[in-house]
């Protein structure tokens, strides 16, 4: 037996505003960050004052949305799950039916195949309204089996879940095929704000870029990733806004990119795997609601609409700490000093 014990609640600030603009969110919004990591918020910080020195400031692109699931399904043989791949295929729009009797923002936007010896492996991908969708997509799995099996293919059930999903797991088919919101976040800097806020150049930072990101990335054998701390600014506003933080996982995988051009240094973040929500589990909470309502995602609007907002704001605030820390990191000593700075002044001037 487990006795309950008063909360602790996680150290949580405001920061911002940042000036974002783009398919999904268009103003200066200040962001939650629930996080042990103090330094982030002044890194953050100085990535929101960098944005609103530009019109428009950061340009948040929502792609795309879906969220997935895969099933398993056991064939007696290769040719038997290829026969029931094509016909499941050719079936489509009778699962998009079953889809969407289930839920009046459920509907089914494509499906993926793999065979590998007697097992297929369907993979779902919805589109989920406001939800982050991961019970939605289990409902809707549930029932496409059920359907699926009905039909004679000489299948029998595997599994709801067969991981070709990817739930919560770095993988390749998440980065190709996207799960969750996909988004990408850019801004142009001009070279005189580069200097003056970031004690930087351009030319040092895309250098950087590649060198770090994209060489040290690939020989530590990243997974379609290469980004400096994606999962700091991740975990802060997933937890400040009632996320499942394990989603972190998959959606820190992402890639940053820069060129220095004759304008000035032109930065973006690509993050092909946000899960966040604006209705479901946890968002019920006094906290989470207070904050997803400041953010301006308790809006009415058309389904999706508050998600992909919020999905915005959270590619726009990974910019703006992956371009702090690595503006920092161009200069020697600057990280660490800037850490012992901070931290000892959050703890009263403790050594």
């Amino acid at each position: 037996m487990t006795s309950a014990r008063p909360a602790t609640p996680i150290p949580t600030r405001w920061v911002g505003p940042i000036r974002v603009s783009g398919n999904a969110v268009d103003g200066e919004i200040s962001v939650p960050l629930a996080t042990y990591e103090t330094p982030l918020w002044p890194s953050v910080g100085r990535g929101a004052r960098v944005s609103r020195l530009i019109e428009g400031g950061i340009r948040a692109t929502v792609v795309s949305e879906r969220m997935s699931r895969s099933v398993l399904l056991i064939a007696d043989d290769a040719a038997g799950a290829h026969r029931a791949s094509l016909a499941i295929r050719a079936r489509l729009e009778e699962l998009r039916e079953v889809v969407a009797g289930q839920s009046r923002f459920a509907r089914l936007e494509e499906l993926h195949d793999e065979i590998v010896g007697d097992m297929l492996f369907v993979r779902f991908a919805l589109t989920t309204g406001d939800a982050s969708g991961h019970n939605m997509v289990t409902q809707a799995a549930d029932a496409l089996l059920e359907r699926i099996l009905s039909w004679g293919l000489g299948l029998r059930y595997g599994s709801v879940s067969g991981n070709f999903c990817s739930d919560k797991k770095a993988t390749g088919v998440n980065g190709v095929l996207g799960r969750g919101r996909r988004v990408v976040a850019d801004i142009l800097i001009p070279h005189d704000v580069v200097t003056a806020q970031l004690r930087t150049t351009a030319s040092q930072v895309t250098d950087l870029v590649v060198r770090k990101n994209l060489v040290g990335s690939t020989i530590a054998g990243a997974l379609r990733s290469a980004n400096a701390h994606y999962a700091n600014m991740l975990l802060g506003i997933y937890l400040a806004t009632g996320q499942d933080a394990a989603n972190i996982v998959e959606g820190s995988q992402g890639i940053t990119y820069a060129e220095a051009r004759d304008e000035g240094l032109y930065f973006s973040c690509s993050l092909p795997n946000l899960i966040v929500g604006t209705v479901g589990n946890g968002k019920d909470l006094p906290h989470v609601d207070e904050a997803l309502e400041r953010l301006g995602c308790r809006e009415e609007r058309e389904p999706g609409a508050n998600a992909r907002r919020l999905a915005a704001l959270t590619a726009a605030t990974v910019l703006c700490g992956e371009l702090s820390l690595l503006a920092a990191q161009t200069n020697p000593g600057e990280l660490m000093a800037a850490h012992v700075a901070l931290e000892r002044r959050a703890q009263g001037g403790a050594a």
